[in-house]
């Protein structure tokens, strides 16, 4: 089953607690603070990769989360980074926030973003010490990663793609065209999801063509199986109209399908077209089609049946393409542009520190039910001590 849609939840590691150390050498029984720092938390990351088809590996899987970074040791030894965790997507997945606006799109292959950023390492005891306190006994806890939901969405990236009504042909000019092979069948909506298929030139060109499923009168409004799939012809840079020429007034179902594409917007209203008449060999003449439209560059008399007009099509598919703007550059970097609102793991007005005897709050305190959820994801357990400063010293419940 195609999937072109998916909902995630992503959750970035917490960073490694800072190590709480003190030099222990022969003849130095008391040497000064040398806890080394927690490593960084792993980042969530999403990777568009050119060999991914569609969104099926987040139908099955939906939450995921990065590693945690190491905690600090002593001899001011650091904890090691959490690993990251890659999402592999397919190019042309856009992915979206909770409110529902696009913060990434990963148009082209190798695009790299980042979607959860790992928490900072807390700092080990060496970084207290002053002249005044030369033997500090506590070290700084991990921030926690960000975490977000997310939506992902598909739109498939094609040269060219076939739309009309049901049961104009459009699988069966895709066979007849390409590599692909769409179930055909005697009935309308025997497509229920996009296919893409690759046409080849005899001087070695490609082109990638999109049959998606049979559009109806209300599409755009959400009327009928094609109209989830409106998105996918938003990055063709032909659209193929294909019509039943057996079907009687030809002009009336093309404007059919036209009145959808403007009312769906995306700038499909000013797209170039060309008007394939599917199934001439239903009818003793070729109907007239007198759609007087500068979109539309060439009309296409045609039977998948018997393969009349087939190779011609295929040919001036190629000379009629127009020409691909430049595609974005792929980058290596991680995008870190992205800000989801609410922002849950932000920086917190508070810090937390581990020390000898339990731990310690330091900062703006918040609410008991949150600083009680920090304390215990920071490590904290049932009757540890908790230093809440200004000399209050608590139990944890």
């Amino acid at each position: 089953m195609f999937h072109d849609r998916a909902k995630i939840r992503a959750r970035a590691g917490r960073g490694g607690d800072g190590g709480l150390s003190f030099r222990r050498e022969k003849h130095i029984p008391k040497g000064g603070p040398d806890g080394g720092d927690g490593g960084r938390g792993g980042d969530v990351v999403a990777l568009a990769n050119p060999d991914r088809r569609d969104l099926s590996q987040f139908a099955r899987e939906k939450w995921f989360a990065a590693g945690r970074g190491g905690h600090g040791r002593g001899r001011q030894q650091h904890g090691a980074d959490g690993d990251d965790i890659e999402l592999q997507v397919p190019v042309g997945t856009q992915i979206l926030d909770d409110e529902g606006l696009v913060v990434a799109d990963l148009a082209a292959p190798g695009t790299r973003v980042l979607l959860a950023r790992g928490g900072a390492g807390g700092r080990g005891n060496r970084h207290f010490a002053t002249p005044t306190r030369q033997a500090p006994r506590f070290a700084e806890i991990g921030l926690p990663g960000e975490e977000a939901s997310l939506e992902l969405r598909l739109k498939l990236l094609a040269d060219a793609a076939l739309v009309g009504l049901p049961n104009a042909g459009k699988s069966s000019l895709l066979r007849r065209i390409s590599n692909a092979q769409p179930k055909v069948a005697e009935y309308p909506f025997t497509t229920l999801a996009p296919v893409l298929g690759t046409v080849d030139s005899p001087d070695g060109r490609q082109l990638t063509v999109a049959d998606v499923p049979g559009l109806i009168e209300g599409a755009s409004e959400g009327v009928g199986l094609g109209h989830e799939f409106l998105a996918h012809l938003e990055r063709a840079r032909l659209l193929v109209h294909v019509i039943d020429a057996s079907a009687g007034d030809a002009g009336e179902r093309f404007a059919t399908i036209d009145r959808e594409l403007a009312a769906y917007g995306a700038g499909l209203e000013e797209r170039l077209q060309v008007v394939v008449l599917n199934k001439i060999d239903l009818v003793s003449e070729v109907p007239p089609f007198d759609v007087d439209d500068e979109r539309i560059l060439r009309v296409f008399a045609l039977s998948c049946a018997t393969g009349a007009g087939i190779e011609e099509f295929r040919r001036a598919l190629f000379e009629l393409m127009p020409v691909e703007p430049p595609a974005p550059a792929a980058t290596d970097e991680l995008a870190d542009f992205l800000v989801y609102r609410p922002r849950a793991h932000s920086r917190p007005p508070y810090r937390i520190y581990r020390t000898d005897r339990g731990f310690r709050v330091v900062g703006e305190l918040p609410g008991q039910d949150e600083l009680e959820d920090a304390l215990k994801q920071a490590g904290a357990k049932r009757g540890d001590e908790i230093d809440l400063g200004d000399d209050e010293v608590v139990e944890l419940a």
